[in-house]
C-alpha cells in the first residue's frame, strides 16, 4: 500500500511540475507575442517619422522660397516709396 502512495505521491508531482511548465510556456509566448507586436509599432513609428521627416523638408522648401518672395516684394516696396519720397521732394 506504501508504494501505491508513493506511485500517487509522484503523479501529483508530475502533474504539478506539468501546470508550472504550461504556465512558463505560456508566459514565453506571450513574451514573443508581445515582442513581435512592439516591433511591429516600432516599424509603424519609424516610417511614420520618416514621413514625416519628409513632410518637414518639403514645408522648410516652401519656407525658403516664401521668404525670397516676402524679400523681393519688401526691396520692389522700397523701391517705390523711394520713388514716391523723390517725386514729393522733386515738387
Amino acid at each position: 500500500m506504501e508504494n501505491h502512495t508513493l506511485f500517487n505521491e509522484g503523479k501529483v508531482n508530475s502533474t504539478v511540475e506539468l501546470e508550472k511548465f504550461s504556465k512558463l510556456e505560456e508566459k514565453i509566448k506571450a513574451i514573443v507575442e508581445e515582442k513581435v507586436s512592439l516591433k511591429n509599432q516600432i516599424k509603424t513609428l519609424e516610417d511614420t517619422l520618416k514621413n514625416k521627416e519628409a513632410e518637414i523638408e518639403k514645408l522648410n522648401g516652401k519656407i525658403k522660397v516664401l521668404d525670397e518672395e516676402r524679400n523681393s516684394v519688401r526691396a520692389r516696396v522700397d523701391s517705390l516709396l523711394d520713388l514716391i519720397a523723390d517725386v514729393n521732394s522733386a515738387k
